[in-house]
């Protein structure tokens, strides 16, 4: 089965020996109950067989379950159902939902599976068909007997444990009512990616959840089931091809595996009333955590490259619905994008939604869409103009960024939001300049030739006045922000200076320069743990320059080193590290960069990046210490998959690509 942008696996051998010799080698402890399903695939001559596990039982209707690794791997070894739990049927019945284990049933053999007859109240006897086909798992749900039962009546429990690995979907349509259309691709990060086929397409989903029981429940909604009226679901493996024009197949391989881990819709879950909450079907840091806009970008820059992940899902569309989200329901009537919960004054906010459109009418071509949100992306745009407090060319926050102005519930203005950030803020006017660029040349995509020049003007004049702001000529690089009061605030950023080098505010010469100043700089202080990521900081942050009075990270010393390598202060968020790596590309350190990647790419392959759902401090891996320690809380955030851009942007026609707005004039 094939699609634009995507291949699903085929051409499987599967049998019960096949799979039982791949346990006894490869799966160790695992004890292989009843029928268990193995689908194996020849993927593109690259010798990579993906793994479907399912372990139904034999005495009630349930499937404890279920497990994959579409990268013939060990993974399936970890189950991706809660504990105590399966995929299992609920029936409503006198306007009561009934635990199918509740209801008498019959079992038997069904093929290489099993087959579950329950008995309904009604007198309708419903059948489950639990059966591995020669490439895939199917389910089939009929009902014969006494009457039947109606649309909606019957429901199918997907209870993933997001604590495992934050499992999500990406499905064909997202509904008003928040339900989805099948068909849809289960994506469990690091495990791999099932395509979830349901028959007939009168059947519905839902994605619940509660980030604070660490819940993820996938439901499908049964059409009417009788005599006359069956339900099959079909699971088969989801394999991405390597992007078009790729040349070096070597990284794109390592990469493949986390690729679809940057896009993570939120399942609904919290008070919808209350903006600690989520929406279903909003990209965010992980299925039950929170949509930030300054964070869009980190998807849709995947996206661009990946825009059809499998027949009939499109990401590009996921993308559209998350800037649609923003614009319409998250931004305040001067303008300014709220960053997440009801936090504002943070200038990369409203960069998000601008940088994001430019993504998905690049990936689509869909001019439709873009005349009818030109103007609003123009008024979060202008919003940023107005910033420009003092005329200079770059954008101010509304924080100071002086020294011990940073106190709780206040944040910074940007993703860093717990250092002081403020100012002439050298991430946040990276970004700003990007969106610009980004805007001019979706007017020209328009002809809007007087709103294109108005752009790029504005761009111009921040490039400008970015690199005499923002040097530090003690230190040789961009300082990370020049607070109200003219101090510059430096913690030797490799991020900052990579954006800056990456986004072309400095000239090349200098760029090349200032990245060979930073590659020093890292083995000076010992730093050897590349396979971590990137340090956003090589210098410890002040205490007056951190959240206080007690935020994550915060030091309790003022020159910041005995929290120093915990959370912002100095901790490793893999996803930054792209923009280091993409600079010292374009600055002729490829093999520096290339080893860099190779090694977090092998950390992606084994341990990982991510260690499930967590929501709570330190015990998240999206952040370490630079011995690799957890110092974050998330446990998995989507953002931190930026990284894997460097395997395509490492060649020039992804860059000639990717950097085109930078050129528009």
């Amino acid at each position: 089965c094939r699609g634009k942008g995507v291949s699903v696996t085929g051409n499987y051998e599967t049998n019960r020996r096949t799979f039982l010799q791949t346990c006894a080698a490869g799966l160790g402890a695992i004890k292989v109950v009843g029928a268990t399903a193995a689908a194996q695939a020849e993927t593109s001559g690259e010798g990579s067989g993906a793994i479907l596990r399912v372990e139904p039982d034999h005495t009630r209707p349930l499937v404890p379950v279920l497990s994959w690794d579409t990268e013939g791997g060990e993974r399936c070894r970890t189950n991706l159902l809660r504990k105590d739990s399966g995929i299992g049927l609920r029936v409503r019945v006198d306007g009561k939902w009934r635990d199918g284990t509740t209801l008498p049933t019959d079992t038997g053999a069904s093929g290489e599976g099993v087959r579950y007859r329950l008995h309904t109240p009604g007198g309708a006897a419903l059948t489950w068909e639990v059966e591995p086909k020669h490439n895939c798992l199917t389910m089939t749900l009929s009902a014969e007997g006494a009457g039947s039962l109606a649309a909606g009546s019957v429901e199918l429990v997907f209870p993933f444990d997001p604590m495992v690995t934050p499992t999500t979907i990406l499905p064909s349509q997202w509904n008003h009512d928040g339900s989805v259309q099948p068909p849809m691709v289960i994506s469990a990060p690091d495990f791999g990616q099932m395509l979830a086929d349901v028959q007939p397409l009168t059947a519905t989903a839902r994605l619940e959840g509660s980030r604070d029981h660490h819940i993820v429940d996938l439901v499908l909604t049964l059409p009417q089931l009788d005599a006359n009226h069956k339900c099959s679901i079909t699971f088969s493996p989801v394999i991405l091809p390597e992007p078009h024009r790729l040349e070096d197949r070597s990284f794109w391989r390592s990469a493949r595996r986390g690729w679809f881990n940057a896009f993570q819709p939120t399942a609904r879950w919290g008070d919808q009333n209350r903006p600690f909450s989520a929406p279903p079907g909003i990209l965010a840091n992980n299925v039950l955590s929170d949509p930030c806009s300054f964070s869009l970008i980190f998807y849709a820059d995947h996206m661009l490259w990946t825009p059809t992940v499998a027949p009939s899902i499109s990401v590009a569309n996921l993308v559209r619905r998350s800037v649609d989200f923003w614009l319409d329901e998250r931004t305040r009537t001067s303008g300014e994008v709220v960053g997440y919960w009801d936090y504002t004054n943070f200038l990369d906010a409203n960069a998000g939604p601008v940088i994001c459109g430019w993504d998905y009418v690049e990936a689509t071509g869909d001019l439709t869409w873009l005349e009818k949100r030109i103007k609003r992306l123009e008024f979060v745009a202008d919003y940023h103009a107005r910033r420009d407090q003092d005329g200079d060319g770059l954008v101010e926050a509304t924080q100071s960024g002086n020294a011990n102005t940073l106190f709780e519930p206040d944040r910074s203005c940007n993703w860093f939001d717990a250092v002081n950030h403020g100012g002439k803020d050298a991430y946040s006017n990276a970004l700003i300049y990007r969106s610009w660029r980004c805007l001019a040349d979706l007017e020209s995509k328009l002809h809007r030739e007087d709103q294109r020049s108005r752009y790029t003007q504005l761009a111009n004049r921040l490039k400008d006045a970015y690199r005499d702001t923002l040097y530090h000529p003690e230190t040789g690089w961009i300082a990370d922000w020049r607070s109200e009061d003219g101090k510059l605030h430096d913690y030797a950023s490799p991020i900052t200076n990579g954006m800056a080098v990456e986004y072309g505010l400095v000239s090349p010469d200098e760029g090349k320069r200032i990245i060979a100043k930073l590659w020093v700089k890292m083995q000076a202080l010992g730093f050897r743990r590349f396979e971590l990521g990137i340090p956003p900081n090589l210098e410890p942050i002040h205490r007056s320059d951190y959240l206080q009075p007690d935020g994550l990270g915060c030091p309790r010393n003022e020159d910041g080193a005995d929290t120093f390598q915990q959370y912002e202060n100095g901790g490793i968020s893999a996803g930054h590290s792209l923009h280091f790596l993409a600079a010292s590309y374009l600055v002729g350190e490829a093999q520096r960069a290339d080893s860099v990647l190779q090694q977090m790419l092998q950390r992606e392959q084994g341990t990982g990046f991510q260690n499930g759902v967590q929501n709570q401090s330190p015990k998240g891996i999206d952040w370490t210490t630079w011995d690799g320690k957890p110092c974050g809380y998330e446990g998995y955030l989507a953002d931190v998959y930026y990284f894997l851009l460097a395997a395509l942007l490492r060649e020039s026609s992804f860059r000639e690509r990717y950097y085109k707005p930078f050129r528009t004039v």
